[in-house]
């Protein structure tokens, strides 16, 4: 069996076949070569080897795991992805996302130190690659996450992690992403943050957080992670569960302002929804407060 590579790049994929070879074409061109790709296949979808065969992207570092479920979440698929993982380092890739060629050489040398690192994102259109915003101001220095930052601004937040801390996602709908990044920052208390655009996260019309149940499923995900808190099956330090009650109540108000939008008309995403509010200037008081820091 050959050596272990440094990271492995977690893939879950549903429904995938018009985006995978892009996200995979992403990986291939990365600057850092010492990686390991698990595509865990959430739709029951046999062809993706010969989807990317075809399009010359099939590489003897790509493996592919089923879930054995069709649809049984992204946080199922990425931890079948991380059960069959070999690398020092994990990295979540979403199938309809993107990396920039050195994202993984530019937070693979932090993770090893702090443990976990992450980097700026640009929120785009799927449909019509329109930049809808950036989740910090571009930059070339890095800052320290905490929870403020973290629970400021809605964008999914998917840091390279040291595959020793032993953490896994948790199956909680649409928040699947931020109970893994609290438990990381319990665990680490901060990492660092790259104000680098590395990653293009893709807001396609038809993915799970633009259905048309979008916003309860979003409302329910919310509310379960407070219970959780209150049942104690998330645990974290005091003053963190505290900033996350506050949080997610205002993620609930914002979510509910979504729905209402949607039932007043509103046709675009969640995150088109939020980045019109930052233009409009009705953005959150906190979110105000986080771009201010970041730049």
């Amino acid at each position: 069996m050959p050596a272990a590579p440094l990271v492995s790049v977690l893939v879950p994929v549903y429904r995938g076949r018009a985006t995978l070879a892009r996200a995979i074409a992403s990986l291939r061109a990365q600057t850092l070569p010492d990686w390991e790709a698990i595509v865990a296949v959430d739709d029951g979808d046999p062809g993706y080897p010969e989807l990317l065969d075809a399009a010359g992207l099939l590489d003897p570092r790509i493996r592919f795991v089923s879930t054995g479920t069709v649809r049984g979440g992204v946080a199922r698929a990425r931890n079948c992805a991380l059960d069959a993982a070999r690398g020092r380092l994990v990295a979540p890739l979403d199938a309809d996302d993107l990396f920039a060629p050195e994202r993984l050489a530019v937070l693979a040398p932090l993770a090893l130190a702090r443990g976990a690192a992450a980097d700026n994102v640009a929120i785009v259109e799927e449909a019509d690659g329109r930049l809808l915003r950036t989740w910090l101001a571009p930059g070339e220095d890095a800052l320290e996450l905490d929870a403020e930052l973290l629970l400021e601004d809605p964008v999914p937040v998917l840091p390279v992690v040291d595959r020793g801390l032993g953490l896994r996602w948790v199956e909680v709908p649409i928040c699947d992403d931020v109970v893994f990044n609290l438990s990381l920052l319990d665990r680490l208390g901060g990492f660092p943050v790259v104000r680098r655009v590395l990653r293009e996260y893709r807001q396609r019309p038809d993915s799970e957080c633009n259905a048309a149940d979008a916003a309860e499923r979003a409302d329910a995900g919310y509310r379960r992670v407070l219970a959780m808190l209150d049942e104690g099956s998330l645990a974290l330090a005091p003053a963190l569960a505290a900033k996350v009650r506050e949080s997610f109540a205002r993620r609930i108000a914002l979510n509910a302002a979504f729905a209402r939008a949607r039932a007043q008309g509103w046709k675009g995403s969640y995150q088109a929804f939020v980045a019109d509010l930052s233009r409009s200037g009705r953005e959150p008081e906190r979110s105000r407060e986080a771009n201010r820091r970041s730049r």
